[in-house]
């Protein structure tokens, strides 16, 4: 859990100014009425059950920057109140995920750490007779809380005095009562027009160890019991929560109203959450890829958990400013994961650097290539810049030799119209290397070419053409001398459908069968061998890459060089 006493103040600007939203416009309210004394505080709040995915990035992103731009805090709070799902691993890879997103809390804390504060809590509750322990099985407790147009039904146990209440609720923490024999309700109002309101369940008997409290406890609060109470525990002011916790704004409320509080109330407020098209973040579907072997583990590429988009090479920055313009608005609505490769694209292209790959190779052969003093084909090196959109960034050295490989698609030997790249008689440029045309081809007893002859000018090299002729093309190529064997895996839609399950009901159904694609006897440029872990490089005309972080000479197509964004738009305005 490293750099978590480094202040989440203090991390380097990396997205625009924010924009005025109906969230910073109320905490700008509450700043000029004094509501918290000037203080600002928020928190994070996961269960440490899963991993977190791109929706969760909206709520980091919102959650710390609110409290950087108003000199405040945010706190990570892990809402760790049911034993049978969640573990240690589930909390590090949290941290871990949190801060390779660019944010460090202020503070770390577990629900599990005030569970005797909400035990003591529960028992004034019930000595005020504003909660009762009821022997009903979940089934029964469920169908009596009706539903809307329809009544509730009192629990038969709801007018137990405060002394047997407690006895029991000691009963059940103490292990004397059977799992699901017994649970700790609130006692509201059963007619409520809110359901969250019909007597909600504090507490259940769990005879499971905690990851932390080990077998100190038979009995866990419910999460609406604990997080309201964590949030004035810690201070927290402004409890941000997505839309779905909405129904949950009263019970949190009243909650908070019977507690002998301090400090002034937090209180909740509802954003839309993050939904992208051809995604889906249930984290019960989530499990279902995995589980289901659909993907290979949680980290796989095709999934939109932040480790996977990591490994994938995603940079932070870019959902950062991702999260940062689309703002935060009080209604859901999808959009379209081409506006968040877009920002992928964008960030890459001022960053990476470039490099030369072939995916496909096919080897060409330039024959009139000169030999050296031994008779021995020559090796020259051309100068190639490292990224054009960056000049500090400097140049390489990468060899040339009358031996390339070049990709399949960049030769035919009968040219569709319009194709403008290597075939029989046509001349194109090779990248940063000289005009090479097409004198004819070898072909395999089915046909397909292996190898392309061509000639060269050596008049022309980097870039030069001293007649000013010009050429419609220019391909990449990789020195067959000096080439590193590797392989690529590129991805698309994990689903085919824009909105999974939209159909059937079920998102499995729409899975894509053709979501992977692994390229083996790939031919890299040899400065490859020393790209970091996870460092993302452009192939250059084929798409930024990530170098996998266990593989050797494997690399995740992260996007490819087209906007698609940009073609939507297009579309859209009739283009």
């Amino acid at each position: 859990m490293s750099n978590l006493t480094q202040n989440s103040l203090n991390q380097d600007e990396t997205t625009d100014p924010p924009r005025s939203d109906f969230v910073r416009d109320l905490v700008e309210e509450d700043g000029k009425s004094g509501r918290f004394g000037g203080r600002v505080q928020t928190r994070f709040p996961p269960e440490p059950n899963g991993y977190l995915h791109i929706g969760h990035a909206k709520a980091i992103v919102l959650d710390f920057s609110i409290a950087r731009e108003n000199g405040g805090s945010c706190t990570l709070r892990l809402d760790d109140t049911n034993p049978t799902t969640e573990d240690q691993s589930f909390v590090d890879a949290i941290v871990q995920d949190i801060e390779w997103l660019g944010f460090s809390p202020d503070a770390l804390k577990h629900s599990s750490d005030y569970f005797d504060q909400l035990y003591e809590w529960a028992e004034l509750f019930i000595s005020r007779g504003l909660a009762y322990v009821d022997d009903q099985p979940a089934e029964t407790i469920a169908d009596q809380r009706g539903g809307f147009g329809k009544p509730g039904i009192e629990s038969p146990f709801r007018d137990r005095t405060a002394q047997e209440n407690l006895a029991l609720f000691r009963g059940m923490r103490d292990g004397k009562f059977a799992e699901g024999s017994r649970v700790l309700r609130a006692k509201i109002d059963m007619q409520h027009e809110n359901m969250q309101m019909r007597d909600p369940v504090m507490y259940r008997i769990r005879f499971k160890d905690h990851y932390r409290t080990g077998n100190q406890w038979k009995v866990y609060p419910s999460y609406d019991w604990a997080h309201g109470q964590g949030d004035a525990i810690e201070g927290v002011t402004h409890s941000l929560c997505s839309l779905e916790f909405s129904d949950n704004r009263a019970l949190y409320d009243w909650y908070l109203q019977q507690l002998p509080l301090d400090e002034p109330a937090p209180y909740q407020t509802e954003f839309a959450r993050l939904e992208f098209t051809y995604t889906v973040t249930s984290k019960r579907k989530l499990k279902e890829l995995v589980e289901g072997h659909h993907v290979n583990g949680w980290d796989d590429p095709r999934l939109p958990t932040l480790r996977a988009l990591r490994r994938r090479g995603y940079p932070p920055a870019a959902i950062r400013a991702f999260c940062a313009f689309i703002g935060v608005s009080r209604t859901n609505s999808r959009h379209d994961i081409e506006l968040l490769e877009s920002f992928v694209r964008s960030e890459l292209n001022s960053t990476a650097q470039r490099r030369m790959a072939v995916l496909r190779p096919l080897k060409l052969i330039i024959t009139n290539w000169p030999t050296d003093d031994s008779d021995c084909p020559r090796t020259e090196f051309r100068t190639l810049p490292n990224n054009p959109e960056n000049e500090a960034d400097g140049v390489r050295e990468v060899s040339f030799s009358g031996e390339l490989w070049i990709e399949e698609d960049d030769f035919r030997l009968e040219p569709p119209p319009k194709y403008f790249r290597l075939s029989p008689g046509q001349e194109v440029r090779l990248r940063g290397g000289y005009l090479v045309t097409c004198t004819g081809a070898i072909c395999d007893s089915d046909g397909k070419p292996i190898e392309v002859h061509c000639t060269y000018d050596p008049e022309t090299a980097g870039g030069a053409a001293p007649d000013g002729r010009k050429v419609k093309s220019t391909i990449h190529w990789v020195d067959a001398n000096n080439a590193i064997d590797g392989s690529a895996a590129l991805y698309d839609r994990l689903f085919a459908e824009a909105v999974p399950g939209a159909a059937t009901g079920d998102a499995l159904d729409d899975l894509s069968s053709s979501s992977m694609e692994l390229i083996e006897n790939c031919k890299f440029e040899k400065s490859l061998a020393d790209v970091a872990t996870n460092e993302v490089v452009q192939f250059e005309r084929l798409g930024y890459f990530a170098a996998d972080a266990t593989l050797e000479h494997y690399f995740h197509r992260t996007v490819g060089l087209r906007d698609e964004w940009a073609r939507l738009q297009k579309q859209t305005q009739g283009g």
